[in-house]
């Protein structure tokens, strides 16, 4: 399966801050939209960051309370990694196990057009093995 089903499914909604926001703007957003992650664009809506629950947390414990004033630009993760609408979902988990990542904004011709979650991911394949399963089952019961 691609990228491109699972937004379909569930499909292209995002929710994006710019660097500019606070931190605490963002643990609101995270909050009162129930995410783990926000994509962080420019003003040319260029992907230029992603700021994740663990980013906070990890600021948190450096730098205590005062982080919450400061900038998403100061605190989000810079080097992003990134998906397309044709990556596959086997690619997707070896990215996510080996970066140690949960979300990946997906990239379609050099613009933002969603973001798959470790959540998004682990439901497909519990969706493939269900299938398999009962494709299994039938075949044993109807030979």
């Amino acid at each position: 399966m691609q990228v491109s089903a699972i937004l379909k499914e569930k499909g292209h909604r995002l929710v994006t801050v710019s660097p500019d926001h606070t931190i605490s703007d963002v643990t609101r957003t995270l909050a009162s939209e129930r995410i783990g992650a926000v994509v962080v664009i420019d003003d040319g809506g260029e992907v230029v960051g992603i700021l994740s629950e663990r980013d906070i947390v990890r600021g948190l414990s450096e730098s205590g309370a005062s982080l919450l004033n400061g900038r998403v630009a100061e605190l989000m993760t810079k080097s992003v990694v990134t998906c397309t609408p044709d990556s596959k979902i086997d690619q997707l988990m070896h990215d996510m196990t080996n970066h140690r990542i949960r979300h990946l904004p997906v990239i379609d011709n050099g613009r933002l057009a969603g973001l798959i979650s470790i959540g998004d991911v682990v439901k497909v394949r519990l969706d493939e093995l269900e299938n398999e399963s009962t494709m299994l089952r039938d075949y044993i019961e109807h030979g």
